[in-house]
């Protein structure tokens, strides 16, 4: 049985004080289901030691939003996967869709950054989806495939069992517009079935273990019916993570579509 797992992602907002108050408002509500479901939460880099303090031992992990491909030198402006670790983090986003189409990160550099992750035993979480124009060119299952076989194709398709995937149709993320619990599912479905199609033999398929997860303008209003689907194994939180009762709820949300009691889930 997958585990669900959320993973709330402040992008490039906070302070000192406002972080604080959200944790404060934050943390009470997501330790009820912390047995149920992984938590995390992605800070901007400035913050990572005071949210990571913050934390402390409840649970729910420290994540980064993104990571050098390169574990040191002369890469001004990037932090490795190893400063990553030492900061205590346990997921690190590559690929985020605002990482591709605002700093023109391709696929190959994103699958170099997985590897970097992966390598620190911290678990990547590949950010994968397309843009309005090529859903309305049926192309998101050849764009989302190209994603994940890059990934494959720097480090091996066991490896990637390693990680996460989230989908995020970059139309969906930050607009207002929501996918469809149909459109979700024919991706997510497609997604699943794309890695079994590439397992080497039988034995070595990881899609059923796999987790996989929605991320697209989730709010309280619709994560119950997201979260139901078959294929969806959680959840990645733009906004919603910035506020303490939607973050709270969609968490609430999870734990109730998943069904799981503790003590049922495997550990990953």
């Amino acid at each position: 049985m997958r585990k669900p797992v959320l993973i709330g992602n402040w992008k490039m907002n906070g302070s000192l004080q406002a972080n604080q108050a959200l944790m404060v408002r934050l943390l009470p509500r997501l330790r009820l289901y912390r047995k149920s479901v992984d938590l995390a939460v992605c800070p901007p880099l400035p913050y990572l030691f005071q949210v990571r303090d913050l934390l402390g031992y409840t649970g729910i992990a420290l994540g980064a939003q993104n990571a050098s491909a390169f574990v040191s030198g002369a890469y001004t402006g990037e932090v490795s996967a190893t400063m990553l670790q030492e900061m205590g983090c346990r997921y690190v986003l590559v690929g985020h869709s605002e990482r591709r189409t605002l700093y023109g990160e391709s696929n190959q550099e994103v699958a170099a950054r997985f590897r970097a992750v992966m390598n620190l035993g911290l678990t990547p979480v590949l950010c994968v989806g397309e843009s309005l124009d090529e859903r309305e060119t049926e192309q998101t299952s050849s764009v989302v495939e190209s994603q994940i076989q890059a990934v494959i194709d720097e480090v091996g398709f066991s490896a990637l069992a390693n990680g996460v995937v989230a989908y995020e149709p970059v139309w969906a993320i930050g607009t207002g517009r929501t996918a469809t619990p149909e459109q979700v599912s024919v991706v997510h479905q497609n997604i699943r079935g794309f890695i079994a199609a590439n397992a080497p033999e039988a034995s070595q398929d990881i899609s059923e273990g796999l987790r996989i997860i929605y991320g697209g303008s989730v709010k309280p209003s619709n994560a119950l019916d997201l979260f139901s689907l078959a294929d969806v194994d959680g959840g990645l939180i733009g906004g919603a993570s910035l506020h303490a009762e939607d973050f709270g709820s969609i968490a609430g949300s999870l734990a109730k579509a998943s069904g799981i009691l503790e003590g049922e889930c495997e550990t990953h």
